[in-house]
């Protein structure tokens, strides 16, 4: 999930003018000591965009340092573990993704953890929006018309993704198991070739990170038929969702979610959702997220204990389907 360098630079560059409040001691404030939010994803991915907007604003206001430590590998797998295997007093907490807690299991034969036993769930934070976009080349201003072209041309169209087993590949072996059309799979090593050739014509079909797609929809480049999220996006109000236009039930987002490690009290869970929930209730937060296509989500840990397992089902059905692996 990369996200543009010149993005992130500003992104942060806002974080940092956003209007500190005074800070009022409490006995009641979370934290009492500083705060570490590990990201298992590299600097710049909307995971870490977040982090760091939660961290600036936290940290001028409750009194203590937080921190966000990268440590990337592993599909974020690396960094999942940490947070699994820290103290569950509060002070380390993590930022989850759909491939930590509802992908990679099916993907890797050995998982360092269990991504429901041996974590806490917080709260869903954001969901990393995705769109259904093809190159100009195909006959196609609709989701119901790429459907009928593709069906009257089986096996023609192929579509990209950023590797075997990632978020775009599920996604399109989702839309082609409940369309019942024929694409073929072209996996990329990265975000980044995948969109390169998509706009060259090798690959004509990608459901991909609003983020990196838009801008080239916007200049022409590529054309955009759907949004693949439950509803419409607050940045492509004009895009139906892929629902909405004629595939019932279809979701696919890169959600991130917050959690602590298995046994956090649930007074400690309580302050942490209250202080992220806060943060992310900010205007001038909310903002920023919405700039760098990542829209707030802010629901309960109970919500979060029930959402992670139905992913986990969800997207367990297809990887097994297509034989997904890790690369």
């Amino acid at each position: 999930m990369q996200f543009h360098r010149r993005r992130f630079l500003h992104l942060a560059a806002g974080a940092a003018a956003l209007p500190v409040a005074p800070h009022v001691a409490s006995a009641q404030t979370y934290p009492a000591q500083p705060v570490r939010i590990i990201v298992g994803f590299a600097p710049g991915s909307g995971s870490d965009i977040f982090a760091r907007l939660m961290a600036q604003w936290l940290s001028e206001r409750i009194g203590q340092t937080v921190l966000v430590e990268n440590r990337p590998g592993g599909g974020g797998n690396i960094g999942a573990d940490a947070v699994a295997k820290a103290a569950p007093d509060g002070t380390t907490i993590g930022i989850s993704a759909v491939a930590t807690h509802a992908i990679n299991p099916w993907l890797f034969a050995r998982m360092p953890y269990d991504p429901v036993k041996d974590f806490t769930p917080v709260m869903r934070t954001i969901d990393v929006n995705y769109v259904l976009v093809v190159h100009p080349s195909v006959p196609a201003s609709s989701v119901a018309e790429l459907v009928a072209y593709a069906k009257a041309n089986p096996g023609k169209l192929a579509y990209g993704s950023a590797g075997s087993g990632s978020l775009p590949h599920l996604a399109g072996e989702l839309f082609k198991s409940q369309t019942g059309i024929e694409m073929v799979h072209v996996p990329y090593k990265g975000g980044g070739p995948m969109v390169t050739d998509l706009l060259g014509g090798t690959v004509q079909v990608v459901i991909g990170d609003q983020a990196n797609l838009m801008p080239h929809v916007k200049s022409g480049k590529l054309r955009a038929l759907a949004v693949a999220s439950a509803k419409r996006s607050p940045n492509q109000p004009e895009l139906p969702t892929i629902a909405e236009a004629g595939v019932p039930g279809f979701q696919a987002v890169a959600w991130n979610a917050l959690v602590g490690p298995a046994g956090m009290p649930p007074d400690v869970v309580k302050r942490v959702h209250e202080a992220f929930a806060k943060a992310m209730a900010q205007p001038a937060v909310r903002e920023k997220l919405l700039g760098g296509g990542l829209e707030p989500v802010g629901d309960s840990p109970e919500d979060l204990a029930r959402f992670i397992p139905a992913e986990m089902a969800k997207w367990s059905k297809i990887a097994r389907d297509v034989g997904a692996k890790a690369e």
